[in-house]
């Protein structure tokens, strides 16, 4: 009969605790706070069990972390069945960001614009006229909108009509100090907005430059015949 040797079998419970001893539990917290703060989504305690050394308990460390986290700007939350690391609700405020957002104005908003702005002021039937075709209500609100057009004095006329006219803040976004200011023909060519040879059945106005006396300059008002 065989003799069990205590010395022999302490030796390998020695060596087996050796093998599979965990870290310490301080250890353990710093693995469990690595882990959720290099991952983008929430991480279960399956994963975090999965990707720890042999014998750590997940759960002890991230409650153990949890605690440590209360009351500082940012805590460790559960999510589901899944925990992460987020900023305290208090201090969301700190995280907020005001972007403005940029809005792109239509084609019938510029060609409508640029009609105030050359004509003002102008009538919504007039604008009609010079564009060819019907203004919506739509492209006039948004204009009235962005606060570069707003309402003139009403036409002496039948039906007394309302005219439009162009703002301060229209004025100030383009860098004018007046209306006058706008660029003529000339200007535009030079800019590279407009071609040098007018398209066909355009007569080639003989003043470019912009209206002296504020009256409507014939020249601009080329620009929007079709």
């Amino acid at each position: 009969m065989t003799q069990a040797d205590p010395a022999g079998d302490a030796a390998a419970d020695e060596q087996s605790g050796t093998l599979f001893e965990a870290p310490p539990i301080a250890e353990q917290e710093r693995m469990v706070e690595a882990m959720l703060f290099a991952s983008a989504e929430p991480v279960t305690l399956a994963d975090l069990t999965a990707r720890m050394p042999h014998g750590s308990d997940a759960a002890q460390a991230l409650e153990h972390l949890r605690k440590r986290y209360d009351g500082r700007g940012v805590r460790v939350v559960r999510v589901g069945d899944a925990w992460a690391i987020r900023t305290a609700p208090d201090l969301g405020f700190l995280m907020q960001k005001e972007t403005v957002e940029t809005r792109k104005l239509s084609r019938a908003a510029i060609e409508t614009l640029a009609i105030i702005a050359y004509h003002q002021p102008v009538t919504r039937a007039e604008i009609e006229e010079i564009r060819g075709v019907s203004v919506s209500r739509g492209t006039i609100d948004q204009l009235l909108e962005l606060e570069w057009v707003r309402l003139g004095r009403r036409r002496m006329t039948p039906g007394r009509p309302v005219t439009f006219v162009v703002t301060g803040a229209f004025l100030d976004h383009f860098g004018l100090e007046n209306a006058r200011d706008l660029p003529g023909l000339k200007e535009l060519r030079a800019a590279g907005l407009l071609e040098n040879r007018p398209p066909p059945g355009m007569s080639v106005p003989s003043q470019e430059d912009g209206p002296e006396d504020g009256s409507e300059d014939d020249d601009q008002s080329e620009l929007f015949e079709e």
